[in-house]
């Protein structure tokens, strides 16, 4: 190991010896987590899906887990300059095949979110969510670098072309998502406090009339107001799970409701975690989230750097956003929101999607990032 020695001025060990071991662990963490599940959850999901290989799920998440790991540790090596190169070619590609799906996508549970291709499938919203905020994060710091950029009126337009993309697949619950991270990173970048009433006002409207002229909004809404007798079978499914569990669950592998509950291996994961492992293992991953989350929001403050700040806080955000999401819509504390859980959900775009995320996060709050920014101009 003497590659990883402090003294060696390599790319691995300077990657090393700068990066946050601890966020990179949480995340190495819940993809174990995630692998785990998904083993369990495979027979069942294939089952379902009239697969002859029971095991097809968790060989396919193997792969997605091996490319998404790559990807992390290579964009994570980056310097700051190339992550905002990154953003901007990933983000062109990313809205282009968010609008080739209205054209070629493949339609499921009400959304055409979907592009098929070599017995894939390919989610093109989730890879616009991580380059999006690194690319709002440029535009606004370029506006505090140079007082005559209109920095936060190009990023306000950008929000809108991607969230009126997004939200017209339909994909209400990523667009609430960007939408809210974006709101974040122009808090912090100081629009007035007025302006944020004006986004709740404009969120809320947006909710209205997704229940009014969406059948899919209104069902998991309906679901989620209705009793306890009339709640939706799928939710109530859930609920049982985390009771079977109880404190310390039933087991690995042992769990009962994944043979019923038709999206345990995806939006409903954390449901499985809780009847096979207890509330132990969904209280770990509850913190995994929230120690990613504050580090990254503490150590982006520390060198003063304003694009740093804005993309990596964003970028942490967004996967504690998404992650909350997931877990209480299996907690029925909201509605489903058909969203999964990050490093741990089963679904290939979900996996790679997340560790670019996490592969940026890791970069922009590198030991010397900010002043090898700074070194290239």
């Amino acid at each position: 190991m003497t590659f990883l020695t402090r003294h060696n001025k390599g790319r691995i060990a300077n990657w090393w010896w700068t990066v946050d071991k601890i966020n990179f662990s949480l995340a190495m963490f819940l993809i174990f987590v995630g692998i785990m599940l998904v083993l369990s959850a495979s027979p069942s999901a294939a089952h379902r899906d009239r697969l002859v290989d029971e095991f097809s799920f968790v060989k396919k998440q193997g792969v997605f887990i091996c490319m998404g790991i790559v990807l992390m540790i290579g964009i994570s090596m980056q310097s700051m300059r190339t992550i905002r190169r990154l953003a901007i070619l990933g983000f062109l590609g990313a809205f282009a095949g968010v609008v080739l799906t209205y054209f070629v996508g493949d339609a499921a549970k009400g959304a055409q979110r979907w592009i098929k291709f070599a017995g894939f499938s390919l989610q093109p919203s989730e890879f616009v969510k991580p380059t999006f905020i690194v690319v709002t994060a440029w535009l606004l710091d370029a506006k505090k670098r140079t007082d005559d950029f209109p920095g936060m009126e190009v990023a306000t337009c950008l929000f809108v072309v991607t969230a009126c993309s997004v939200f017209l697949q339909p994909d209400l619950g990523m667009t609430l998502l960007i939408t809210g991270v974006w709101v974040c990173q122009m808090l912090w970048a100081g629009i007035p406090f007025w302006l944020f009433g004006c986004f709740g006002l404009v969120g809320v409207l947006l909710i209205g009339g997704a229940y009014l002229f969406l059948a899919h909004v209104k069902d998991r809404i309906d679901r989620f107001l209705a009793t306890e007798n009339e709640i939706g079978s799928q939710i109530q499914k859930s609920m049982d799970a985390f009771a079977n569990g109880n404190l310390m669950g039933r087991g690995p592998g042992e769990g009962v409701i994944k043979m019923s509950l038709p999206d345990v291996h995806t939006d409903f994961i954390f449901s499985l975690a809780g009847e096979e492992y207890g509330v132990w293992l969904t209280t770990i991953i509850v913190i995994s989230f929230g120690v990613i989350v504050v580090r990254t929001m503490l150590t982006s403050m520390k060198d003063n750097n304003l694009f740093q700040m804005y993309a990596a806080s964003g970028l942490a955000a967004s996967l504690g956003g998404q992650a909350i999401v997931n877990m209480c819509s299996s907690l029925k504390l909201i509605p489903a929101k058909g969203m999964t859980l990050p490093f741990v959900s089963y679904g290939g775009s979900s996996m790679l999607a997340s560790c670019i995320c996490m592969g940026m996060l890791l970069a922009l709050t590198r030991k010397n990032a900010v002043a090898e920014d700074k070194d290239n101009g």
